[in-house]
């Protein structure tokens, strides 16, 4: 069986250019902290063991496809990158919304994920979602989903409409939902802590609640973070598995 060299090289740079925008977005694999020649041999590894599989499936192209050809591909691999990398966004949202209720918001450190200052809450928020995101495997779940996605969107077959643009936007509206959604339990707890730290200065405007409001809070807001992370991993589940099907659905919209 002959396989001719331009079959050859559309279908490795199909395969590789997905991949490659995949891996700029995509949670744990778009991580600054991994190093640029780490991803790019992740993906030349990756690209080889996909290829005996998806080479049958994927059409020939002419050297003047190639262009749109990589711009498409790429555009799939970064629509599923940012999908999939939803729920770290409303989990960083979450951890700003909780620290400044603690009165956490003036203590900030270098996120090794972004490069970007971050509030110790948000970093604490972001490392126990990595590690769950890790011990579900869902980084497998989205290799699994791209490599699925060659069957029902093959190279240069897409249409990027407006159904495909108004999905892909209207996901992005979910990261307030799950920012909310994880901040609520602390956001709840220190609300509630100001309105009856306010009763009590009408009640007795001799305490000194300036003084004692912070440390309140910031006990309250720890103690209930702490006892909810227990119903995080089922959460979590619910949200990456979400996540996916979003991923997917936006994708199917581009056939």
């Amino acid at each position: 069986m002959t396989i001719s060299l331009t079959h050859f090289l559309s279908t490795v740079l199909t395969i590789a250019i997905r991949l490659s925008g995949l891996m700029l977005f995509a949670p744990f694999f778009g991580s600054v902290a991994i190093p640029s020649r780490v991803k790019a041999v992740l993906v030349i590894a990756l690209t080889a063991l996909l290829y005996p599989m998806l080479a049958p499936s994927i059409p020939e192209l002419t050297i003047s496809q190639w262009p749109m050809m990589i711009f498409g591909e790429l555009l799939i691999g970064v629509a599923l990158g940012v999908a999939t990398n939803l729920v770290f966004d409303g989990v960083q949202m979450a951890g700003q919304i909780c620290s400044i209720q603690m009165g956490y918001s003036l203590v900030n450190i270098l996120d090794p994920q972004t490069q970007v200052e971050s509030t110790v809450v948000a970093m604490f928020h972001q490392t126990i979602a990595m590690l769950i995101f890790l011990r579900l495997g869902v980084h497998m779940w989205i290799l699994r989903a791209v490599v699925h996605s060659f069957t029902y969107l093959p190279p240069s077959s897409g249409h990027f409409g407006a159904a495909f643009v108004t999905a892909a936007l209207h996901a992005t509206s979910a990261v307030f939902s799950v920012g909310v959604q994880i901040a609520a339990p602390v956001l709840s707890a220190t609300l509630l802590a100001d309105v009856a730290m306010g009763l009590l200065g009408k009640a007795s405007p001799q305490l000194p609640l300036m003084l004692m409001g912070p440390a309140v809070k910031s006990i309250l807001g720890i103690s209930v973070l702490f006892c909810g992370l227990r119903y995080w991993p089922g959460l979590f589940e619910n949200l990456f598995t979400r996540s996916i099907g979003t991923a997917d659905k936006i994708l199917h919209l581009a056939t």
